[in-house]
C-alpha cells in the first residue's frame, strides 16, 4: 500500500517533469519561433496542445504544476526542506511562496487549454485588476513582486554556487551541475522581469495589463539580441536540468515530517 508520503513524492515528481515541458517548449519556441513566442504564455501551450496527444499532455502539466505549486507552499508555511525562521531562512520561503503562485497561474492557463482548447490570455492581468480594487491591493501586487525579486536573488546565488546540488542525488548525472546553472541563472533574468512588472503595477501605479506571466517576460526580452538567446538557451537547459529533477530530486518525507538530507557538500 502506497502510504502519503510517497504519493506526495510522486506528484512532486510529476511536478518536475510538468516544468521540463514547460520550460523546454519555451526555450525551444524562443529560439525557433519569434511569432509564436509574441504571444506569450498562450504561444507555449498552443505549442504543447499542437503535439500528439497534446490535451493529455496539458492534463498531465495541470495536476503537475499545481502540486509543484502546493510543494512550495508547503515549504513556505511548514518549512518542510529546512530552511529555518531567521532572515535568511524566510527570505528563501517567501521566495517559494512567489514561486507557488506564479505556478498556479501556470496550472491554471494549462487548465483552460486542456478545457476549451484557448486562454484568453488575461488571467493574470484580471487577477491582478481585481487585486488592486482590493484595500491595500497594490501593495500586495508590490509585495509579490518583491517576492519574486527574492525569488531571483536566490536562483542567481543557486546557479552560480552550485547549493541546489545538495538535494539532488549523487547518483544524478555528472552534467547536472552545468545545465542546472545555466538554467537557474536564465531563470532569475525572467523572475526578475515578473518581479518588476508586479512592483511597477502595485507600488507605481501602473495599470494591471503591465503584469507578466513566464511567456510574456520571456516576449519581453525578444528585442534584447545576445540577451535573449543566452536567456532562451537558458531556460531550454532549465528544462533539461527539471527533468534530471523529476528523477533524482531528493523529496521531504511528508509522513514523518523529515527534512531534506545534503548529500552533497
Amino acid at each position: 500500500m502506497v502510504d502519503k508520503s510517497e504519493k506526495f513524492s510522486a506528484l512532486v515528481r510529476v511536478g518536475y517533469f510538468s516544468r521540463a515541458i514547460l520550460y523546454s517548449v519555451l526555450g525551444l519556441i524562443a529560439l525557433t519561433s519569434a511569432g509564436r513566442i509574441s504571444e506569450g504564455t498562450n504561444g507555449i501551450f498552443q505549442a504543447i496542445q499542437d503535439f500528439p496527444l497534446g490535451t493529455a499532455i496539458l492534463w498531465l502539466m495541470v495536476v503537475g504544476l499545481f502540486a509543484y505549486a502546493l510543494f512550495r507552499f508547503a515549504s513556505t508555511f511548514f518549512d518542510i526542506e529546512n530552511h529555518g525562521s531567521d532572515k535568511t531562512g524566510w527570505a528563501k520561503r517567501i521566495g517559494h511562496a512567489g514561486s507557488a503562485i506564479g505556478h498556479l497561474a501556470l496550472a491554471y492557463s494549462a487548465f483552460n487549454f486542456a478545457t476549451s482548447g484557448s486562454d484568453s490570455g488575461g488571467g493574470a492581468q484580471e487577477a491582478a485588476s481585481g487585486v488592486l480594487s482590493m484595500e491595500f491591493g497594490g501593495a500586495i501586487l508590490g509585495l509579490l513582486g518583491v517576492a519574486f525579486f527574492i525569488t531571483a536573488f536566490f536562483q542567481a546565488k543557486k546557479g552560480l554556487s552550485g547549493s541546489f546540488m545538495n538535494r539532488i542525488s549523487a547518483q544524478a548525472p555528472s552534467q547536472t551541475r552545468l545545465i542546472g546553472g545555466i538554467g537557474y541563472v536564465a531563470r532569475a533574468v525572467v523572475f526578475l522581469v515578473i518581479g518588476w512588472s508586479l512592483f511597477r503595477t502595485g507600488f507605481m501605479a501602473g495599470g494591471s495589463e503591465q503584469v507578466k506571466t513566464l511567456g510574456d517576460a520571456v516576449a519581453s526580452l525578444a528585442g534584447e539580441g545576445v540577451i535573449f538567446t543566452l536567456v532562451a538557451i537558458g531556460l531550454l537547459a532549465f528544462g533539461l536540468f527539471s527533468l534530471v529533477l523529476a528523477r533524482y530530486r531528493i523529496i521531504p518525507d511528508m509522513g514523518s515530517h523529515g527534512k531534506v538530507p545534503a548529500f552533497r557538500s
